[in-house]
């Protein structure tokens, strides 16, 4: 919760953030608290909208341009689709910084700046740890299709791991179909000794999954939570990335301001 009061008396502008997120994913919950710390400190009102159809998100872009709001803080997972509406945005007046993903497209959508992790680097990250630990074969599970962002994670994986890596994608808002899935490839082969995920709802389905399987594969993932913290204290998970999601929101909050 964000607590404080306003740290300075300019103009109460309105912000509004349009993310790419599914219901009930903790990520963005962390995102949205850091963003909603800076809107407090920077006399900001804070809307947040999210849908994960890129063309309702696109629409809920093209509501905040109606609103005449005074900047837009916007994920573009599916960039394609997110493009017509962030150009109107600018073609109104309205300065846009772009978070998470998108990084290769925001300056060509003529964003002001982005605040994310480069996506290809950290899955890079990822494969020379896998190497360091001994990793022969390893899954990519990928959960959500079309997301720019997690192709370019298990590609920087598959770039630097000396093993081979086999990407399964999977609907990742039916976790017990996740679960089946990936409990499925490990069944079938038993020669998978890791499984990174790209989300950390998903590293704890993967842990169930590797044992409904009895496999022994190692479960890595990108991003943290506090289920992710506490699962690579008690060896659970091998390693995590943190890409820091509370000050993605909060630095695009206070960068607009």
């Amino acid at each position: 919760v964000a607590q404080g009061r306003a740290a300075v008396n300019t103009p109460r502008w309105t912000f509004a953030m349009i993310t790419h997120s599914g219901d009930g994913d903790t990520f963005w919950d962390i995102v949205q608290s850091g963003a909603k710390q800076a809107a407090v400190k920077d006399n900001i009102n804070f809307l947040y909208s999210h849908d994960d159809d890129a063309q309702q998100q696109a629409q809920l872009v093209d509501a905040a341009v109606d609103k005449k709001v005074d900047g837009i803080i916007v994920t573009l997972a599916k960039p394609d689709a997110m493009k017509a509406a962030v150009q109107r945005a600018e073609k109104a007046g309205i300065p846009v910084i772009t978070v998470n993903s998108g990084s290769e497209e925001s300056k060509a959508f003529g964003a002001l700046t982005h605040i994310g992790q480069d996506e290809t680097i950290a899955g890079e990250a990822v494969g020379d740890e896998l190497n360091k630990r001994g990793r022969k074969k390893a899954l990519c599970v990928l959960h959500e299709q079309g997301n720019v962002g997690h192709e370019q994670r298990c590609d920087g994986v598959a770039k630097t791991f000396k093993g081979k890596l086999l990407k399964l994608y999977v609907n990742g808002t039916n976790m017990p179909d996740v679960q089946s899935a990936i409990e499925a490839k490990l069944q079938a082969d038993q020669s998978l000794d890791s499984v990174v995920t790209l989300g950390a709802p998903y590293a704890d389905t993967a842990v169930k999954a590797r044992s409904d399987a009895g496999s022994k594969a190692e479960v890595d993932t990108f991003d943290l939570n506090a289920q992710v913290a506490a699962s690579l204290q008690n060896g659970t998970l091998g390693f995590a990335v943190d890409q820091q999601p509370y000050l993605q929101g909060y630095e695009a909050v206070d960068l607009l301001w």
